[in-house]
């Protein structure tokens, strides 16, 4: 990788040479994921948008492990407790919405960044909460860092091409996603009772939350500093040299708004980034509630959830890049369909349980189908439309926060039996919803078919009398620019026309 003058008009790249392998017709977006490498731009980004959104994170619920001593210091009742739990996820809604076309038209890096170091502050401020009203305006301002959702999958899908970037977004949202899991452990049962050793409870919930923000803040600076908003260089650079054209923000949200596939999606995302969002509010008080643990162990268990973001909702998106690679969009649809399928029913199972263990371990296969579908969800949306991924994202984000509100006025103003119940029965309609779902260009459970420009796209692709001429098989030409099918499009094409009993010759 080699850096180049990006002042001259005539340049259209930041970097001259790249340390992953490219593909040029989808603007330079890498084709591997590179783990333990962290040079720019495309993993340096990779690197940052996880860590950056795991930090947001982990700022944003805090507190979530230490309500039940917040509870006691301001004399909160439940229903005051899951107000302030739900104004927490609705925080960042409209931004959510907003952040998408502003992401089509700036960039996230400098979004991120920013976001980071703005929600840091009232993160600080947690300790000047002294009634319920105050503690409702600190966790509403802390509820922007979950904004940063749509920075990490914007990023993501401007560095890294369709065929990987599903495995791409599920793993930087899982491991940013990691720190619900985190927070959960380190706050609740590490910097809580190491604070409390020097000062009474209530100053110590008070104080805690000083480190994360601070660490947060620092974040957000390297973040604009170290990092590139896409493979060619940033986007201020790209429209200052004519090599980016000028977006409209409000444009772009009006076409991704106008897709009815961006809706189905939200609902989905309502069901599984909705449900995991509740069950970091719940699951410590599930555990506290039912079974008389001390805060210290209720948090540690309920961090258990959190933790499966490690390889989870990275399993979710790197089986949807399998499924498409075998069966195109039905195999991300058939995935998607099956994870929520399965969600729903382990929760209904989950509220019917009556033992720790039992609890435990439903939890933990719970977890595993909600956090894959998150990652899923991300397999499929880079599809819909293309150009504005950004309003897209921002959308179906959103989607998860609404559908953190609504659980969360189901776990107010119902028994938590009930609530399980209504969640349980909501995500099984948006699994059902797949069946739904029909993206131009692609087939679907039940409706459409692949366009022209999906064969077209296989290359070296031909006629000889009239019959297709089989592409050549090459599994490194692809990586290597050359103009001949890489394994994976060779596989793809065999698999279409033999599903179409086309005659074909080698």
């Amino acid at each position: 990788m080699t850096e180049v003058s990006s002042g001259a008009a005539q340049e259209i790249k930041k970097y001259s040479t790249y340390d992953c392998k490219v593909d040029p017709k989808q603007n330079d977006k890498s084709t591997q994921i590179k783990l333990f490498s962290g040079k720019r731009p495309h993993m340096r980004a990779f690197h940052m948008a996880w860590l950056s959104f795991f930090c947001a994170f982990f700022i944003w619920f805090a507190l979530a492990p230490l309500m039940s001593e917040v509870k006691i210091s301001l004399g909160l009742s439940k229903q005051q407790v899951w107000t302030s739990n739900i104004i927490a996820v609705s925080g960042t809604i409209f931004l959510r919405f907003l952040l998408g076309p502003v992401c089509d038209k700036y960039g996230a890096r400098l979004s991120m960044g920013g976001m980071l170091m703005f929600a840091s502050i009232p993160t600080a401020c947690t300790g000047l909460a002294n009634n319920a009203a105050s503690l409702y305006v600190i966790r509403f301002f802390i509820g922007f860092a979950g904004s940063t959702f749509v920075m990490c999958q914007y990023w993501t899908s401007s560095m890294f091409t369709k065929e990987v970037v599903g495995t791409a977004n599920a793993v930087t949202a899982g491991w940013g996603n990691l720190g619900g899991g985190v927070t959960q452990l380190i706050m609740g049962s590490v910097l809580f009772p190491l604070f409390k050793k020097s000062m009474t409870a209530d100053m110590a919930w008070r104080t805690v939350s000083l480190v994360p923000a601070a660490i947060t803040f620092v974040v957000g600076i390297i973040t604009i500093i170290v990092s590139d908003d896409s493979p060619k260089g940033n986007y201020a650079e790209m429209k200052k040299n004519g090599t980016m054209p000028e977006v409209s923000a409000s444009a772009s949200f009006r076409t991704g708004a106008l897709n009815l596939n961006t809706w189905i999606m939200a609902l989905q995302y309502a069901c599984s980034f909705g449900v995991e969002l509740t069950t970091f509010h719940a699951a410590a008080h599930y555990f506290q509630d039912n079974f008389d643990l001390t805060t210290e162990r209720a948090a540690a268990l309920a961090s258990i959830f959190g933790w499966m973001n490690v390889f989870s909702r990275a399993a979710g998106g790197i089986i949807s890049d399998i499924g498409n690679a075998k069966a195109g969009m039905k195999g991300r649809l058939s995935w998607q369909a099956f994870l929520l399928i399965g969600e729903g029913i382990s929760i209904f199972i989950l509220a019917n349980v009556h033992t720790l263990g039992g609890a435990i371990t439903i939890m933990t296969i719970f977890g595993l189908f909600c956090q894959a579908a998150n990652g899923s969800a991300f397999g499929i949306v880079p599809y819909i439309n293309p150009p504005v991924t950004g309003s897209i994202s921002g959308i179906v984000g959103a989607g998860g926060n609404l559908g953190a509100v609504f659980f969360g006025l189901g776990f107010r103003n119902l028994s938590e039996h009930q609530a399980f119940n209504l969640m349980a029965s909501v995500v099984i309609v948006a699994g059902v919803s797949c069946f739904c779902i029909s993206i131009k260009g692609h087939r679907g459970l039940l409706f459409g078919q692949d366009s022209p420009e999906v064969i077209a796209a296989w290359k070296k692709l031909g006629t000889v009398n009239g019959t297709l001429t089989v592409p050549e098989k090459d599994a490194e030409a692809s990586d290597k620019g050359t103009d001949t099918n890489s394994e994976a499009e060779f596989n793809q094409f065999m698999e279409y026309v033999s599903e179409k009993n086309i005659k074909v010759v080698e």
